[in-house]
């Protein structure tokens, strides 16, 4: 169990990186080797086996066949004709090879006779300046594990997500990688989580600023107009997506933690319990962040019909003083003859005085009212 005890230790190192040791050396396929490898390696009792050559996906299942150990394998965006030898080699089931060579799955975990089929979706946070109409927060990718009694098959699609730290890491702890498959299916899914977590972290952040936004007050101490709608919306749609990694991931993680799998060690299945708490953890912060968005967005449209409505006040109160003068100086426009003050020598100045009085007197009455 000691062996156990430094398991998140080596999936969850320290800030300290871990210099790579000359044996672990990133795999560099020849032309005998399938262009999508980026990696390809036998272990045996929880080291990498150095056989002084690049070994293809099949040199390495005999290796490990007949000497004990198992193969890892890692693939990058590999074709149909690319992945169909290795494939065969390892006996893996159709519909799983389609689904790895496609891409585009949802994550989720399918039980064949000899091999576990798991699909992660990785995701990125993009840094921006600004959130705008068009900014793209979050960046998925995906990952999908075949696991077998004596293999490993990870095959990625994406940009991101690269698992070359990982396995240098996990090479640096050989009691735990002399658990097999089942120690890296464990790790890649501790990895992919942990990601999880620092993208949720970090589109709070963008959340709280949209928030600010939204509610600090306006000019002059007024009701705020609030932000681009465009800008909510833009933001809701990445949690949209981020949503869709974390949810299906969900009940993966429950089985692998709660059902004994004979291709999963006793050991190392405690520890998907982990990560399946973690997972929940970010799916009800994804969730937080749906519904806080969305009474955002409410609020947002809110203030700026209440901006509106103060705008269309003001007009309606400037209307009502205008009308003064108006009506005043229509009724003295009519063309009669016999008109009271017309010919009187104090008519104008009284009738101007008059008509800026009621004038201010409206205004005054409408501001102290708030109209103005």
């Amino acid at each position: 169990m000691s062996m156990i005890r430094d398991l998140r230790a080596v999936v969850r190192p320290s800030a300290r990186p871990v210099p790579p040791k000359e044996a672990a050396a990133p795999f560099e396929p020849d032309t005998t080797t399938s262009s999508a490898v980026v990696d390809c390696a036998v272990y045996r009792d929880g080291a990498r086996v150095e056989s002084g050559r690049t070994l293809s996906p099949q040199e390495a299942m005999r290796e490990a066949r007949r000497d004990g150990g198992f193969v890892w394998i890692g693939l990058h965006e590999p074709t149909e004709a690319e992945f169909a030898g290795i494939a065969s080699t390892f006996g893996l089931h159709p519909l799983a090879v389609e689904d790895a060579v496609q891409a585009h799955q949802r994550p989720k975990l399918e039980r064949y006779d000899d091999s576990l089929f798991t699909v992660f979706k990785t995701v990125h946070y993009v840094e921006h300046d600004q959130l705008t109409a068009n900014s793209e927060v979050i960046d998925t990718g995906e990952v999908m594990c075949f696991t077998g009694r004596d293999f490993f098959i990870t095959v990625r699609h994406g940009g991101q997500g690269s698992l070359r730290a990982l396995r240098h890491r996990l090479q640096e702890d050989p009691e735990l990688l002399a658990k097999g498959p089942s120690a890296v299916l464990h790790a890649i899914a501790d990895h992919v989580v942990d990601g999880y977590i620092a993208v949720a972290d970090s589109v709070q952040d963008d959340i709280d600023e949209v928030e600010t936004e939204v509610f600090s007050p306006g000019r002059n101490g007024g009701v705020s107009r609030g932000v681009d709608s465009a800008r909510i919306y833009q933001l809701k749609r990445e949690v949209l997506e981020f949503k869709r990694a974390v949810a299906p991931l969900q009940r993966p993680m429950q089985l692998l933690s709660e059902r004994p799998m004979r291709l999963v060690d006793p050991d190392i299945q405690k520890y998907f319990r982990d990560v399946a708490d973690h997972v929940a953890r970010v799916h009800e912060q994804v969730m937080g962040f749906d519904e806080l968005l969305n009474s955002i967005l409410q609020a947002n449209l809110a203030q700026a019909s209440v901006a509106q409505n103060e705008d269309m006040r003001k007009i309606t109160a400037w209307a009502a003083i205008i009308a003064v003068p108006t009506m005043v100086c229509g009724v003295y426009g009519m063309n009669f003859k016999y008109m009271p003050e017309l010919h009187w020598k104090y008519g104008y100045p009284v009738i101007m005085s008059v008509t800026v009085a009621l004038c201010l007197g409206i205004h005054r009455t409408l501001k102290r009212n708030g109209w103005l």
